[in-house]
């Protein structure tokens, strides 16, 4: 597989990802209604996942008690999925977070690409998804399936 593939993986591959994930961590989730993280986050839980909120500047969202890195998460929550929110430049030290946590993928938002995240999240031995939104990937598998 190349990188291409394990960056943008085939729908079957993201349909079992997306199936066996019940917690996804939501870096950069903000409590106001109006941010994409928040529709996003939002989304997900209404379709079962848990969602734990990590942001330092919110005390907790959507229900959940926040975090200010992905660190701080209890590992009892066993997050499988990190979807993150912020600028790429911030991703590569996220996505040693999310190996040191022992989290399946790091998914980066639609518009955050980061090699070096990919790199390391990969070495980790994480699957990685970047540039594209899960909820919009989600949407679409869950259309197609019932076609």
């Amino acid at each position: 597989m190349d990188r291409t593939d394990a960056v943008n993986p085939e729908d079957r591959e993201l349909r079992a990802l997306l199936g066996e994930a019940r917690t996804v961590a939501v870096v950069g989730l903000s409590s106001k209604p109006g941010r994409p993280s928040f529709a996003v986050a939002e989304y997900l839980q209404r379709h079962g996942y848990r969602i734990i909120p990590v942001n330092p500047a919110e005390t907790s969202v959507l229900g959940e008690p926040a975090f200010a890195t992905l660190l701080e998460v209890p590992a009892s929550a066993q997050v499988d999925v990190v979807d993150v929110f912020r600028r790429a430049d911030a991703t590569p030290e996220i996505a040693r977070d999310a190996v040191s946590i022992g989290a399946k993928v790091l998914w980066l938002q639609e518009g955050v690409v980061s090699e070096e995240a990919y790199r390391i999240a990969s070495a980790g031995g994480l699957d990685v998804i970047m540039g594209v939104c899960i909820r919009h990937v989600k949407e679409r598998l869950d259309r197609e399936a019932t076609i």
